[in-house]
C-alpha cells in the first residue's frame, strides 16, 4: 500500500495501528486521549505535510488476539507504526512482528523489564520501566529500618520481571527477603485467601505488592478480611497500582487505607491544566452520569506518544511510504508473507531523537525508554491518595520537591509528611510481630524476676535484674523490636509449673523466649538455645566480719575442743611408751634411772610436733 495524498491540502497520510483492550478503563481512557492528541497536534501544526490516521484494534485482553490484531494491521493495513499493546504480556507477543516488518512498536503502558530495545530493536517504551522504581522502594524500606520484607506479585510477565531488581536493591541496603509470594492473575478469591493465611503466619509484617488493579483490588479486599490491614502491618504498592487507584472500586480503596505507594510525578503546567478541563468536559458530554474523572499518567503518556510519532513522521517526510512485500508461495503463512516497511529504520531513528515537553513532562527517550526521575510518595486515605513526599535519584526522600537542591542523598523518614498506617495507627509498624516473652512467677528470691499486678488495671508489671539486662539488650539493637512479658502463671496468679515446664513452652512455640533466673542445663539445651551467662551461678555464703579484740597466748587452743586436746595428748604419751618398749633394750638414750626414762618418753612424744627423729637407730627386726 503506497502513501495516500490528500488532494486539497497536499498532505501525506501515514497509517498507524493502535492495539488496546477496549473493555478496560485504561483502554477507553487512552483511546480518548489519543483522539484528543491527534486533534490538538494538527490544530497546532497545520502547516505539516503529513497526517497520522489511527487504526484501532481491540486485543480483548488476550495475547493471541493482540498478536492477531498486529498481524492484521501489518499485513492488511500496512501501518508504519503500532501504538500498544496495553500490557507487557501482549507486547511480548507483538514485538517480534515489529522486528520482522521493521515497524516501530511504541508502547505507553508495557512497563515490565522483560521487554527491552536491546532484545527487540523496534520496540520503544514510551512509559517508565518498572525497574526504575526499586530504588525508591528500597529508600522507603530503609527509612523505617525494616530488616525483612515479603514481595507479593502476580505470576505474569509484568509481575515476575520486577523481582530480580527488588532482590538486588534490598541486598544493597541489608534487608532480607523473608519469602516470596506469587499469585496467578486468574486466582480465585479462595486461592488468594489461602495464600494470605500463609503470609499471616510469617514473622514479618512488611509487604510489597506488585500487581495490576484487576488482581490488586481483590487481593486487598481479602487482606482486610483476614485481618492483615490492622495496626502493626505495613504495605507498599508499586507504581502502576498507585497510578491506577482512580480506576479501582471504592470498596477496594477502602480496604487499602494506610497503604504507602509511589507514582510517577507529573509536573504541573498550564497546558496540562487546560487539558484536564477539556478532558472533564469531554467525559461529561459523552457520559453525563459519570462522576469521576479517570485521567491517569497512562492517558498522558498515550497523548504524548501520538505527538512524538506525529513529529517523527514529519521529520521523515513524504518519502515513499509503503511496504516491500516478499515473494512467497501461495500456501505460505501470514507471517511468512509479511512485508517490510520502507521507512521503518528512518522512522525508528526519528522517534528516538524526538524531544519535547509533553503533558507528562519531558519526553526524552534514552536507549529506547522514556526517562523519568521523580516519584511522588503517597499515603492511601479516604477515597484516594495523599502526598507525603518525593523521591529523586540525587536527593533521595524529600518533603518538598526542590529542583535546585544540593543536599546529599538521604533516606530519613523525618523528611516525609504525617503517615496514617493501617488500622488508623500513627505508630510505625515494625518488621517483626510483638515477641511473647515468658517470665517465671515465684514467691521467693524475687531480685531476679518479680511479677506484680497493677492495682488498677491488673496488668502484670515485671521487674528485676534479669528484666533490666534484657531491656538493656533490646535498647542496644539498631532497630526496634516490640515485645511483651507473659507471666508463666495460672489464672489465680500462681506459678503454672516448674522451670523445665516453662522452658518447654518455647519449644511448643507458646513463647518466643524466656527471661529470668534460668539455669543452663543439658536437658533444657536439647529443646532451646541459651544466651551466654551474664552472671556466675553457684552457691556462696556471705558472713559478717567480727574483730575479736581479746588477745590471749592460748588462742592457738581454740581450733580444738578440750576433749580433743586431751585425747591427742594421751596418744602422744602412748606413742612415747611404745617407742620406749621397743628401744630401751638396745638404745642407751632410753636407759637409766626411772625419772630419766619417763622424761625421755615425754620428751620424745611431744618433740614429734616439731621435728622428725631420723637419728634414732632401729633394731634389726624393724627392717624386716
Amino acid at each position: 500500500m503506497y502513501r495516500r495524498v490528500h488532494a486539497q491540502n497536499k498532505t501525506s497520510i501515514v497509517d498507524v495501528g493502535v492495539i488496546l483492550d477496549l473493555n478496560t478503563s485504561t483502554g477507553k481512557m487512552s483511546r480518548r486521549c489519543m483522539s484528543m492528541a491527534l486533534s490538538d497536534f494538527y490544530a497546532t501544526h497545520q502547516h505539516y505535510t503529513t497526517r497520522l490516521v489511527l487504526h484501532i484494534r481491540d486485543s480483548k485482553g488476550n495475547r493471541v488476539d493482540a498478536l492477531s490484531a498486529a498481524l492484521d494491521l501489518l499485513k492488511n493495513v500496512e501501518v508504519q507504526a503500532i501504538i500498544g499493546p496495553e500490557t507487557s504480556a501482549q507486547a511480548n507477543f507483538v514485538v517480534d512482528l515489529g522486528d520482522k516488518a521493521q515497524v516501530p512498536i511504541v508502547s505507553f503502558s508495557a512497563t515490565s523489564p522483560s521487554l527491552s530495545s536491546e532484545q527487540n530493536s523496534y520496540f520503544i517504551r514510551a512509559t517508565q520501566i518498572d525497574s526504575f522504581q526499586v530504588k525508591a522502594i528500597s529508600a522507603i524500606v530503609q527509612a523505617f529500618g525494616w530488616r525483612e520484607v515479603v514481595p507479593i506479585y502476580e505470576d505474569t510477565d509484568y509481575g515476575n520481571g520486577l523481582v530480580p531488581y527488588l532482590t538486588d536493591a534490598f541486598q544493597e541496603i541489608g534487608t532480607r527477603i523473608l519469602n516470596r509470594s506469587f499469585i496467578p492473575d486468574s486466582a480465585t478469591d479462595d486461592e488468594i485467601l489461602e495464600e494470605l493465611k500463609k503470609l499471616k503466619k510469617l514473622k514479618t509484617r512488611v509487604f510489597i505488592v506488585h500487581m495490576l488493579p484487576s488482581l490488586g483490588s481483590r487481593f486487598f479486599l481479602k487482606a482486610k478480611e483476614v485481618g492483615m490491614m490492622n495496626e502493626g502491618y505495613a504495605w507498599i504498592i508499586t507504581n502502576e497500582l498507585t497510578n491506577l487507584l482512580n480506576f479501582m472500586d471504592p470498596t477496594a480503596i477502602d480496604s487499602m487505607q494506610g497503604v504507602l505507594g509511589l507514582r510517577t510525578y507529573v509536573p504541573r503546567s498550564k497546558h496540562l491544566d487546560k487539558f484536564r478541563v477539556r478532558w472533564r468536559n469531554k467525559l461529561q458530554k459523552e457520559n453525563p452520569n459519570y462522576e469521576r474523572s479517570d485521567l491517569t499518567i497512562f492517558g498522558l503518556w498515550a497523548y504524548d506518544t501520538v505527538w512524538a510519532l506525529a513529529m517523527a513522521v514529519e521529520k521523515v517526510g513524504s518519502t515513499t511510504i509503503s511496504f516491500q512485500n516478499p515473494k512467497v508461495a501461495k500456501n505460505s503463512t501470514d507471517i511468512a508473507a509479511l512485508g517490510v516497511s520502507r521507512i521503518g529504520p528512518k522512522l525508528l531513528q526519528a522517534i528516538l531523537r524526538t524531544r519535547f515537553k509533553g503533558l507528562s513532562g519531558e519526553f526524552n527517550l534514552i536507549n529506547g525508554q522514556l526517562q523519568s526521575s521523580v516519584f511522588q510518595l503517597v499515603n492511601v486515605l479516604g477515597n484516594g491518595a495523599r502526598e507525603i513526599g518525593f523521591w529523586t535519584p540525587l536527593d533521595g526522600i524529600m518533603r518538598k520537591l526542590n529542583v535546585n537542591s544540593m543536599n546529599k542523598y538521604t533516606t530519613s523518614a523525618s523528611n516525609l509528611g504525617g503517615i496514617i498506617w493501617p488500622g488508623e495507627s500513627a505508630t510505625v509498624p515494625t518488621t517483626w510481630k510483638k515477641l511473647r516473652i515468658g517470665v517465671p512467677v515465684k514467691s521467693g528470691f524475687t531480685e531476679f524476676v518479680k511479677v506484680t499486678p497493677d492495682p488498677i488495671t491488673n496488668v502484670p508489671i515485671v521487674t528485676g535484674y534479669s528484666i533490666d539486662v534484657f531491656e538493656a539488650v533490646m535498647k542496644a539493637l539498631p532497630y526496634d523490636v516490640p515485645y511483651e512479658f507473659i507471666p508463666f502463671a495460672n489464672s489465680d496468679g500462681t506459678s503454672a509449673g516448674t522451670y523445665d515446664e516453662m522452658i518447654q513452652q518455647v519449644y511448643l512455640k507458646n513463647y518466643d523466649a524466656v527471661v529470668g533466673d534460668t539455669t543452663i542445663r543439658f536437658n533444657r539445651s536439647l529443646y532451646v538455645d541459651f544466651t551466654l551467662s551474664y552472671t556466675e551461678s553457684g552457691v556462696s555464703m556471705i558472713v559478717p566480719i567480727k574483730d575479736d579484740k581479746s588477745k590471749n597466748a592460748w588462742v592457738f587452743l581454740k581450733p580444738l575442743t578440750m576433749n580433743l586436746w586431751l585425747t591427742s595428748g594421751a596418744f602422744f604419751i602412748f606413742t612415747g611408751f611404745v617407742i620406749w618398749v621397743l628401744e630401751h633394750q638396745i638404745n642407751d638414750d632410753f636407759r637409766g634411772p626411772i625419772g630419766h626414762q619417763l622424761g625421755t618418753i615425754f620428751w620424745f612424744s611431744f618433740s614429734t610436733l616439731v621435728f622428725a627423729h631420723s637419728n634414732f637407730s632401729l633394731p634389726p627386726l624393724n627392717f624386716i
